[in-house]
């Protein structure tokens, strides 16, 4: 046989080669990432997740993803920001207010009352430049991740076995609160108790008489059955259930420019996004209390909280430094 007769199926054979090494090289370069939150996934957190990786693999074009971890499968929310620092979770996303244990300025946005209604709240956590307020805050002290977005999961209200109709029915009250100095000095303000606990023994503390109270979002009270052992929500409105999603530095040093510019786009999808949906989520979810009999007290006064609180909110931000001061005056001046 003939050279010549040969070289169709040589030639064959090497097409099927490069295309099987360019097959491989692509598939080398796919890369899957943890992303953490401590919520179930019908959270808000599970929805900024999902915008996340959807974003995230249309720029990509499937070549970059992440895998979830929901309600707390890789830690508490003090563990996973813990763990993303040191680089053993790629992204994660929690609370402002946890976020204070490795920042204590992030206690700002747990800032009782500065937050007019919902619709504040969505603009602030979309605003371009408070996102880069908030970042540089970060930065200033966090060390091993950094900020990429905001996010939301509604306005926090406390419930328990009784209503809280106006703020002298907290006084001796034990309610369990996130651990940030505006917490602390807040709730014992309105002469309550102010009790810790990490999010996963609320339930049973609520159950024992450990504490008597909590306060979360709407949709957390409900997909956490909170309401079992206690049955009344007070929607007090008194402060943002603010989150962050930080990515670890070992992620980010990893990646190409290009890939960051996705990652950024990613993260920018959930702050524009993801706060819209999680009050909406928090109304579906009132309704859904509503129709099983948990009692919703919607007339509270919150005139006292207030009286309280404003004198206290720019004591509370000078005392945690200058980056909490500016992002105070940025998110009181979003109209």
């Amino acid at each position: 046989m003939s050279v010549s007769r040969y070289l169709p199926f040589a030639r064959g054979i090497l097409l099927g080669v490069a295309i099987a090494m360019v097959s491989s090289a692509a598939s080398a370069q796919k890369r899957e990432f943890s992303f953490a939150y401590d919520q179930p996934k019908n959270s808000g957190y599970g929805i900024g997740a999902e915008m996340f990786n959807k974003k995230l693999m249309e720029l990509s074009k499937g070549t970059l993803s992440i895998n979830q971890y929901p309600g707390a499968q890789l830690g508490t929310e003090a563990q996973t920001l813990q763990k993303v620092q040191t680089g053993d979770i790629d992204f994660v996303m929690l609370s402002t207010a946890n976020a204070s244990t490795a920042q204590p300025e992030s206690g700002v946005f747990s800032l009782h009352y500065i937050f007019r209604d919902e619709a504040h709240a969505i603009k602030v956590l979309g605003d371009p430049a408070i996102i880069a307020a908030m970042k540089e805050l970060y930065a200033a002290k966090m060390k091993g991740a950094h900020m990429l977005g905001l996010g939301s999961q509604g306005l926090r209200h406390m419930y328990g076995k009784k209503p809280v109709q106006a703020v002298a029915d907290l006084k001796g009250v034990k309610v369990r609160v996130q651990a940030t100095v505006t917490e602390d000095t807040l709730f014992p303000a309105y002469g309550a108790q102010v009790v810790h606990m990490p999010f996963g023994e609320v339930y049973t503390s609520l159950q024992t008489g450990v504490v008597d109270m909590a306060e979360n979002g709407i949709n957390n009270y409900l997909v956490n059955k909170h309401y079992e052992p206690a049955p009344v929500l007070s929607l007090t409105e008194h402060e943002a259930n603010n989150a962050a999603l930080f990515v670890s530095d070992k992620v980010w040093s990893s990646l190409t420019d290009e890939q960051k510019k996705w990652v950024q786009a990613a993260a920018d999808e959930v702050s524009k996004n993801e706060p819209t949906q999680a009050f909406k989520l928090e109304h579906e979810a009132q309704a859904k209390l509503e129709k099983i009999g948990v009692k919703v007290v919607k007339s509270v006064d919150k005139s006292g909280f207030m009286a309280i609180s404003k004198p206290i909110q720019d004591k509370l931000a000078s005392d945690l430094g200058p980056n909490a001061v500016k992002v105070l005056g940025m998110v009181r001046n979003v109209q």
